[in-house]
């Protein structure tokens, strides 16, 4: 191999090795941005449980009630 080649090969390394750390930082910055409380209104998953967990008080309620 020539200097040519071993050049490429270092920027083809590079540049895969680069793609992957960027895909690992866009999925761990998608997944937290999950966990984070918005104010919104609850689109992400904190607030999908919370209006999971009214709901199912709301249920318990009716369900003691016709006891």
């Amino acid at each position: 191999m020539n200097a040519n080649e071993h050049m490429a090969l270092v920027v083809s390394l590079v540049t895969i090795i680069a793609s992957f750390i960027a895909s690992v930082r866009w999925l761990v910055k998608h997944y937290l941005s999950e966990l984070k409380p918005d104010g919104n209104g609850g689109h992400n998953l904190e607030g999908r449980v919370a209006r999971i967990e009214e709901k199912l008080d709301t249920l318990y309620q009716i369900l003691i009630s016709k006891k």
